[in-house]
């Protein structure tokens, strides 16, 4: 049963069937407004602002008029219509925008935000006017019309994110920004991105599934303007298949001489420069303050004993009391300076810090902790080491384990809580992050994962922001949820083109009949006469088959099989057919066959639906 306040906040935003009791309006507006993050500081005055279309954004310093001229698109993006940014002379209606460095208490991200005849957010910096600007928006998603009243709201943690590891199976860039959007108008400012930037430098590692450098410039750019950082990682030295694959010279090879592709073999100096280079690109289009190695499971499913030049590597250069794991910290540590040289911070993952090593890890690298080993928090801590919380109990892994948010709310999760360890103050913790991961690839599409994600990345924004249980029940909070909606600008990503139906899919040299089907996901089933459309054969990464060039052909239709869903993309003259797994296009080769390519490696089919 839901708690009275969230029902009287609610009541108040969305209307009551039968007209309220002067008490009843008196009582609703003692109470904070609705928001994700919820309001912990609110005093109440009488009255209340409206929002009309002949509001404008006032706004003098370059700092304020970057964050108006934001809250102006967003407006627009949201249906409340055109408001115009102007310079001084607030009247009765207007917003203001106002950046105050004096205002040191409000920190680098908190705001108050007053509302009465007009609505002011105040600020000590940018990013606190532009998170006073979110919570506005969520509050003008549930009516024009806001209480009167008074918050200041400052967050608890300075690390708030999410992590994706966009890593071997491709993430849409629609999807990632939908992401971008959904954080920003929580107020989380981190997403970690593993994945994979075409590289010039080192066309042998590009294999699918990379991104363009245009097209994370143009992701840079959208997380910039929402105060989102984007933080980029190409996990090291383990897990450096997609990169060297097809680098033999650079694999590690155990005692038998078989060569280990995922494994880089940091003994060699070739591997660091390597590595670095590979850095050096990402500079190119990412401007984060920091880096991130990853530096997880480098013996995942073996161990040191079978590669004796580890060790000697080790003795080599630290004595004959060195450990394999020392070698291991040792390029850490030599990836620390490196981008320490570039005015940049390192972050590792945890579990890499088995304790085995007499070579301590560089001070000042952020540890990202997610696993459960003997290395614990309050020893990290101890050590001085920045520590954010990862863990695995917030992890969403695609056809795999998912966060048990409800639990975790009933629990009231937040930050101390590590795997295998509670701390007892949040001394030292950065913040916390929740972590999609694609253990299996075809286990769910985009648009299923985004279902388990919303209230997820909802929970972690509560938890990191403020209070981890503001409402008495999970039914209570998750309505907060349904009423902030989602942020301006964010895309159905489950709308359909065309209406279910047989059609003639026509390019040029090929055309077939075929019958569409809606999935419950938002993708189609194509229908031919001799089954589904499905891509399949070739290498399999994450049980996806993502080699450029495998046909796509009708097998035994499968309502459970996600290789047999498709996007149909709207472009010039027609619809790209995508595979919602694999996310290559379906081209026609010389001889008239289907095959799956990037659409940067041939131009993808534009299909004609009649």
């Amino acid at each position: 049963m839901r708690t009275a306040g969230v029902v009287a906040a609610l009541t108040l935003f969305f209307g009551a069937s039968l007209p309220p009791s002067a008490s009843a309006v008196a009582e609703e507006e003692q109470r904070a407004p609705v928001t994700v993050p919820a309001l912990t500081d609110w005093t109440s005055a009488s009255g209340s602002y409206t929002y009309e279309r002949s509001a404008r954004l006032v706004a003098d310093s370059a700092s304020e008029r970057r964050v108006a001229d934001t809250l102006a698109d967003d407006l627009r993006d949201a249906g409340h219509g055109t408001a115009a940014v102007v310079r001084g002379g607030a009247r009765a209606g207007d917003i203001v925008i106002d950046v105050q460095p004096s205002r040191t208490s409000l920190g680098a991200e908190g705001y108050e935000l007053s509302a009465g005849k007009r609505l002011s957010v105040t600020a000590a910096t940018e990013s606190g006017a532009f998170y006073g600007t979110r919570t506005l928006l969520q509050l003008l998603a549930q009516s024009d019309r806001i209480p009167a009243g008074r918050t200041v709201d400052v967050p608890r943690y300075k690390e708030r994110g999410v992590g994706v590891c966009a890593c071997y199976i491709h993430v849409s860039m629609p999807w990632l920004e939908n992401l971008v959007r959904e954080m920003a108008y929580h107020k989380l400012n981190q997403l970690l991105l593993e994945l994979k930037v075409r590289s010039d430098a080192h066309p042998e590692a590009n294999t699918w599934g990379y991104y363009t450098k245009d097209e994370i410039r143009h992701l840079v750019a959208l997380g910039e303007r929402y105060h989102v950082e984007i933080i980029p990682e190409i996990n090291s030295p383990g897990h450096m298949d997609p990169w060297i694959e097809n680098r033999p010279d650079l694999q590690l090879t155990d005692s038998d001489g078989n060569k280990q592709p995922a494994r880089l073999d940091i003994t060699r100096p070739e591997a660091f420069a390597y590595y670095t280079s590979l850095m050096d690109e990402y500079a190119q289009v990412f401007t984060s303050r920091s880096w991130h190695m990853g530096a997880d499971e480098y013996m995942l499913g073996s161990d040191f004993a079978k590669y004796p030049q580890i060790l000697k590597y080790a003795q080599d250069r630290y004595g004959p009391d060195a450990t394999p794991q020392d070698a291991f910290i040792d390029f850490v540590n030599r990836v620390h300076a490196y981008v320490a040289g570039k005015g940049k911070q390192l972050r590792i993952w945890n579990d890499g810090l088995t304790g085995a090593n007499t070579v301590p890890v560089a001070a000042g690298t952020t540890v990202e902790h997610w696993l459960n080993v003997a290395t614990k928090p309050s020893r990290l801590r101890a050590q001085g080491y920045p520590l954010m919380n990862a863990a695995y109990a917030l992890y969403l892994v695609r056809g795999g384990f998912h966060s048990d948010t409800e639990g975790l709310y009933d629990q009231s999760w937040d930050p101390r809580s590590f795997e295998g360890e509670k701390l007892a103050s949040s001394d030292g913790i950065t913040g916390a992050k929740i972590s999609l991961w694609p253990d299996n690839g075809r286990g769910e599409t985009e648009n299923e994962v985004a279902v388990a994600l919303w209230p997820a990345l909802r929970h972690i924004a509560q938890a990191t922001w403020g209070e981890p249980h503001p409402d008495a029940t999970y039914a209570d909070f998750t309505a907060r949820g349904r009423a902030v909606g989602h942020a301006p600008g964010w895309r159905d990503l489950t709308r359909v083109p065309v209406a279910d139906g047989a059609y003639t899919f026509a390019t040029r040299g090929r055309s077939f009949e075929a019958e569409v089907t809606r999935t419950a996901d938002g993708y189609v089933t194509v229908r031919t006469a001799d089954g589904c459309l499905e891509v399949r054969g070739g290498k399999l990464t994450l049980n996806v088959p993502l080699q450029p060039g495998v046909e796509a052909t009708p097998q035994a239709c499968d309502p459970h099989s996600t290789l047999q869903r498709w996007q149909l993309e709207p472009t010039a003259g027609g619809y790209r057919l995508v595979n919602a797994i694999t996310r290559m296009t379906v081209s026609t080769t010389d001889d008239g066959r289907l095959a799956q390519y990037p659409p940067d490696q041939r131009t993808p089919a534009v299909w004609q639906l009649t």
